[in-house]
């Protein structure tokens, strides 16, 4: 068996609710992706074209800074990779993790919470942030509480010991 890691962004705690049951379910380290400077409620409105998030969102070569760069990634070989979806695609932020790091010959599973979007193309531009012998696969997004139930159905769709 593979030995897995649960990376993942929570704004709002949504993401990280669900990244922890998921590692619980398959005996996996977790590592939060944090931002050097929290984002604020006023960061996250979305409704405004000034806010942090949407001035992030609208340059796609933005690359917020990470407040530590300690993940352990040479240890795993799986990385499921969850965050939520902002804009149609993972926030910036999940480039600068995957910039940050060697994931050559890992499996990454990407997830992700959304209260109503796909993945859009959120696997295309994240591929481009990884060395090309990075396998991916296009998990699930998930909508609302989602019981571990669920999370463990999933887990046994996927193409990874």
């Amino acid at each position: 068996m593979s030995k897995k890691l649960v990376a993942f962004f929570s704004a709002s705690g949504s993401t990280r609710k669900l990244a922890n049951n998921l590692a619980e379910i398959l005996g996996a380290d977790t590592y939060e992706i944090k931002p050097a400077t929290p984002y604020t409620g006023k960061d996250l409105n979305w409704n405004d074209s000034r806010s942090r998030s949407s001035v992030e969102m609208a340059d796609i070569n933005s690359r917020p800074v990470l407040a530590d760069k300690s993940a352990q990634i040479a240890d795993y070989d799986t990385i499921f990779l969850g965050f939520p979806i902002w804009w149609y695609v993972a926030p910036h932020i999940i480039n600068s993790f995957l910039e940050s790091y060697d994931f050559g010959g890992k499996t990454i599973v990407i997830f992700a919470t959304s209260g109503g979007s796909g993945f859009g193309e959120t696997l295309s531009q994240l591929k481009s942030s990884c060395a090309a012998s990075t396998l991916w696969i296009q998990g699930r997004v998930f909508r609302g509480r989602v019981d571990k139930n669920t999370l463990t159905d999933w887990v046994k769709t996927l193409p990874v010991d």
